[in-house]
């Protein structure tokens, strides 16, 4: 139960971001309506689509950094962590049009929200549409309120993030097309998750003043609990069930890409797993038979269990960087209690 107690600061917390973000699309909504009704469409879809009930993390963590130096929440950091659902969902986008996903948090992806004779419109609403959701995520940082220089480096924040999360994207796509060691891998995840982390973590700090020596502490734990709960959701895609995860499990290995308890699988695994495992890239579905035949391969192989190693690791270490830093103690339970739970919850998938 102490590890679930962050369930409700998330959720406390995520529907202060959530009503913000309803009177920002409240307000851009008739602005575009006088524009062109499509554009009113687009905005409406885009407002739907980042409302579905989520648990909002990324802001999240923004606004607990900052009440953990400011030690209140006011509407200069809401107006701040609606930009950061802007820039994460900017970025989500252009994920699911890549990977070819078919639902986002229960409803359909943004690109078939549009109907068309062809996926053309869809596609490229949806491209144009991450790029629009991106510049307004900057705008709402200039018109937050904080002073120009703390805004000035929170952009420089964000737009770092945002570069090395593409990159990080790029590389992703190539590792379906090749076999990553497990240095590469983090070569890749240092600038996914890791860097989406780094970058609201570091903004919450900058935004909430933070002692300057606390801010290469808080980047390396938020590099930890970013490939903690990397390693940690690639598992779930595997060993989870469609009624647990909201979708089909295993679309990471339908899409070749490769994970780190893949890529440990790669260098452990028997003749028969790997040939299995190579096979699933060129099929369109996975039968039922073919997943738990892979699953175990991927456990009886000792994969499993190393990757389960490395999440562990990195959220113990985040945990012990978080507990330098001069934030409040509620703040930092937060943490402690997410970081907890994230490693309890590997016991589940066997």
């Amino acid at each position: 139960m102490i590890a679930l107690k962050w369930v409700k600061t998330a959720d406390r917390f995520g529907l202060m971001i959530e009503q913000h973000l309803k009177e920002h699309f409240s307000r851009l909504e008739p602005e575009a309506e006088q524009y062109h009704p499509f554009i009113h469409g687009v905005y409406s879809s885009l407002a739907e689509y980042i409302l579905r009930k989520g648990k909002r993390l990324a802001s999240v963590y923004t606004l607990i950094t900052y009440s953990g130096y400011r030690g209140d929440i006011d509407d200069a950091i809401l107006s701040a962590c609606t930009g950061i659902e802007l820039y994460r969902h900017s970025i989500l986008l252009h994920d699911d049009l890549v990977d070819g996903e078919d639902l986002r948090r229960g409803g359909r992806v943004f690109q078939e929200l549009f109907e068309s004779p062809d996926e053309r419109l869809g596609n490229g609403v949806a491209v144009f549409t991450g790029d629009i959701a991106y510049a307004l995520a900057v705008q709402k940082f200039f018109s937050s309120g904080f002073e120009r220089s703390k805004v000035e480096r929170a952009v420089d924040l964000l737009n770092e993030g945002f570069l090395r999360v593409n990159e990080s994207q790029i590389l992703d796509l190539l590792f379906g097309y090749k076999e990553p060691d497990v240095e590469e891998w983090y070569v890749m995840a240092s600038k996914r998750a890791a860097s989406l982390f780094k970058s609201t973590i570091l903004i919450g700090a900058i935004l909430g003043d933070a002692p300057e020596e606390d801010i290469p502490i808080l980047s390396e734990a938020a590099e930890n609990i970013g490939y903690s709960f990397d390693i940690q959701d690639d598992i779930i895609d595997t060993f989870t069930s469609k009624e647990q995860y909201g979708r089909e499990p295993a679309g990471d290995i339908l899409r070749r890409k490769k994970p780190l308890h893949i890529v440990y699988t790669l260098k452990m695994a028997d003749n028969r797993t790997l040939k299995l495992l190579r096979s699933i890239g060129s099929k369109r579905r996975i039968s039922g038979e073919e997943l738990e035949a892979i699953r175990r391969g991927i456990t009886i192989c000792g994969a499993l269990d190393a990757a389960k190693e490395r999440s562990r690791f990195h959220a113990e270490k985040a945990q012990e960087l978080m507990a330098q830093v001069k934030m409040t103690g509620e703040a930092k339970r937060f943490f402690n209690s997410l970081l907890t739970y994230v490693t309890d919850s590997l016991d589940w998938y066997k």
